[in-house]
């Protein structure tokens, strides 16, 4: 493992580490953080997916949103700060474990959490029309990017570890604008992947870059959503506290599964969620009562 891989693992905890002290002193005198069966078993189930490339932010949307857990307003937050500890776990298991050039996974890295930061501020103070017709549009991208694969219609990619030159920029930009929607709840493994693909990279390098940008980002983007008070605390610990053990039984015991079957049950659901969350947006708010 070369100095600058250790470095950058050691700047995935420090910032998990952060993340953790902020989160604590923010909420340290809240009392009503005990997480329910039904939470824990969504964090499990979409990070044990997740780690395999399925992805969980929109899995997690949807059960939410059959569910009637929280607000829909409250649910971006929710996605970025419970599956914060799991993601970090997959960025620091697959940066460790497979290779890619530095100089193309740092700049994208960089930039996905720069994109994040901007995102965050903005989408924690939407109101949650504009919430649920912009998570609406992402889980019905999410579900035509699942009907892609499914169908095999998604780059194959090559066999580079790395860019340079223009398509390293264009890249660079292109992660910062995906850092930014996943502060909307559009997930950015999907996506990622299609780009490095497209790019010339080899499938098995978008791993690091797109866990590691999910774990560089979602810290950033949780904190805001935590100190505006826009996210559920108790779902979050949830699933934080269900997708841990997912993440290390799926990564280094089960390790791969034939995901097909899984991904056509993903689209019905995940489309589902989203008319669900599209026609919630057209249905006007009840009128407050003037005594």
């Amino acid at each position: 493992m070369s100095l600058g891989v250790r470095a950058l693992l050691s700047v995935l905890v420090l910032v998990l580490a952060w993340f953790l002290w902020q989160w604590v002193a923010i909420e340290r005198r809240r009392r009503d953080i005990a997480p329910t069966l039904p939470d824990l078993a969504i964090g499990f189930v979409t990070n044990f997916f997740d780690a395999l490339g399925i992805g969980n932010f929109a899995p997690t949307t949807a059960a939410f949103k059959l569910l009637k857990r929280m607000p829909d307003e409250d649910i971006p937050g929710t996605l970025n700060a419970g599956h914060t500890l799991p993601v970090v776990a997959e960025g620091l298991i697959f940066i460790a474990a497979v290779s890619v050039d530095l100089t193309t996974l740092i700049g994208m890295l960089v930039a996905a959490v720069a994109g994040a930061w901007i995102g965050a501020g903005i989408v924690a103070r939407l109101p949650r029309r504009a919430v649920q017709i912009g998570m609406g549009a992402a889980l019905l991208i999410a579900a035509v990017l699942f009907l892609a694969a499914n169908l095999h219609w998604l780059p194959g990619g090559g066999a580079a570890l790395g860019l340079s030159g223009g398509a390293l920029v264009f890249a660079v930009i292109a992660n910062f604008v995906l850092g930014a929607l996943m502060t909307l709840g559009i997930g950015l493994y999907a996506p990622c992947l299609i780009l490095v693909s497209l790019l010339g990279m080899s499938p098995l390098a978008a791993f690091p870059i797109m866990m590691g940008s999910c774990a560089l980002l979602m810290p950033v983007a949780g904190i805001r959503f935590i100190e505006a008070r826009r996210y559920n605390l108790r779902a979050s610990i949830a699933l934080a506290l269900g997708g841990i053990p997912a993440v290390l039984l799926a990564a280094y015991i089960v390790k791969s599964l034939p995901l097909v079957w899984l991904r056509w049950l993903v689209v019905l659901v995940v489309s589902y969620a989203a008319l669900t969350m599209l026609s919630s947006a057209r249905r006007p708010r009840p009128a407050l009562a003037v005594e």
